[in-house]
């Protein structure tokens, strides 16, 4: 790897040395650098609150997500921050520098990756990443350079050449990554990064986010629907419903706040939610799928008390099953909802990506 790319997040206090892996102690002390911090934002358009005063911090070589259903807040929160739309209230600071005092600064500190497909399928490769660094001013001694390392980077250097229409939609979204950091960005912005995409590409797309953090110690913002997605690739994520932050917290430790396993049950008779939660049960508000969902303690031994309670009460059970907690039902406790009509986005995005990419045959 050329010795350049390791200085590709472009730290606003001065090139950087790679001298191996931080230690433990180094590690922490970078961690208590807050590069971006928000405080009591808020983005009204009329009446409406889309950011609805919002407080968070982000230390540095951190993934941190906003989880949310589509029109949650998230994408106006990221254009806040990169001083696209100017906020109705409240403080926020991006990479040391205030976004309303310092708006340039932001920007040139900052990359962003929109949900919808930002990249010209009737160029290459190369020419859409040198379209977006004379964008950025990138002298014209180290444009090349500076190409050609990203494209390495993201892995489609032997593809640069080529119209990028013929790109999948994974190899679509790595080029979108790839023209951001073309400008070392200190803090990268992604919206939706995997939307549109398959499984398998998905998880592509995480590893080179991953890489993005361990290796160049860059400081990302997501935001996300996929509740997969969240879970594994976020360091820290917050819950976000109609403008208002509900949560923030590590997945694993966000989970733990349920305070057991869940318990789903699909039954016909009498009010199902009723009598267990008369029984004593503590229920997560709304169903899934027609299932009553409850928390208990040790689900497997406790399983067969609710079958033979149900029974004893005339309800006919119609499947019953056991789970561990989710980041979805860790969702469903703080907003009383679950994150729904999420697959029209999906395929949306999917079909434009593939439309581009049957046009070029």
């Amino acid at each position: 790897m050329p010795a350049d790319l390791l200085d590709l997040t472009g730290n606003i206090r001065g090139r950087i040395s790679y001298d191996g892996p931080l230690s433990p102690a180094d590690e922490q002390d970078m961690h208590t650098v807050n590069v971006i911090e928000v405080e009591n934002l808020t983005k009204r358009f009329g009446r409406v609150a889309a950011v609805d005063n919002i407080s968070f911090q982000v230390p540095e070589r951190e993934i941190f997500g906003l989880l949310g259903p589509n029109g949650a807040g998230k994408t106006t929160t990221i254009r806040c921050l990169l001083t696209l739309i100017k906020p109705t209230s409240g403080t926020a600071r991006v990479a040391g520098m205030d976004i309303t005092k310092s708006p340039e600064q932001v920007r040139q500190a900052s990359g962003y990756v929109p949900q919808d497909i930002s990249v010209d399928g009737d160029l290459t490769g190369y020419e859409n990443l040198l379209f977006y660094a004379k964008l950025f001013f990138i002298p014209g001694k180290v444009r090349k350079q500076r190409i050609d390392e990203v494209l390495e980077f993201m892995e489609l250097a032997d593809r640069a050449g080529d119209l990028v229409k013929t790109y999948s939609g994974g190899m679509m979204r790595r080029l979108e990554i790839a023209q951001v950091l073309v400008n070392r960005p200190r803090v990268l912005f992604l919206d939706e990064p995997s939307i549109g995409l398959d499984p398998a590409t998905k998880r592509v797309v995480w590893k080179y986010v991953t890489r993005l953090r361990d290796e160049f110690g860059t400081t990302i913002l997501l935001t996300t629907h996929d509740m997969s997605e969240a879970d594994e690739l976020c360091d820290r994520i917050a819950i976000i419903n109609t403008g208002k932050i509900a949560v923030i917290g590590y997945p694993e430790e966000l989970k733990t706040t349920l305070g057991g396993d869940i318990v789903s049950v699909v039954a016909s008779g009498p009010d199902c939610h009723q009598i267990l939660a008369e029984l004593g049960y503590k229920l997560l508000s709304g169903t899934h799928n027609g299932a009553c969902d409850l928390i208990v303690e040790q689900g497997d031994r406790e399983i067969p008390r609710i079958v033979e309670s149900l029974r004893n009460r005339g309800i006919t059970i119609q499947s019953i099953s056991l789970k561990r907690a989710t980041l979805d039902d860790v969702f469903l406790k703080y907003s009383g909802r679950r994150i729904e009509g999420v697959e029209s986005g999906w395929r949306d995005a999917r079909a434009t990506r593939r439309t581009m990419k049957r046009l070029s045959r």
